[in-house]
């Protein structure tokens, strides 16, 4: 079982790393460090480290939706 089995699996994760929440929206890794970096997706700084909370990229969806319809 490899990480993003296990992150499907266990619903009861805080933070996603940034793959974990690039896999979940379904862009690639990059893409999502450019979200991160331009405000658009949520992320926190743990040590040296970058994570997403995992309702984030929900949250980033819905923003996308909200202005989809409003245009």
């Amino acid at each position: 079982m490899d990480t993003a089995d296990i992150a499907a699996a266990d619903s009861t994760l805080v933070l996603l790393t940034v793959e974990e929440a690039a896999r979940r929206l379904r862009i690639g890794r990059t893409t999502c460090y450019g979200l991160i970096r331009s405000g658009e997706l949520e992320s926190v700084p743990v040590g040296r480290l970058r994570r997403v909370p995992a309702d984030a990229p929900a949250a980033y969806v819905a923003r996308l939706r909200t202005a989809h319809r409003a245009a």
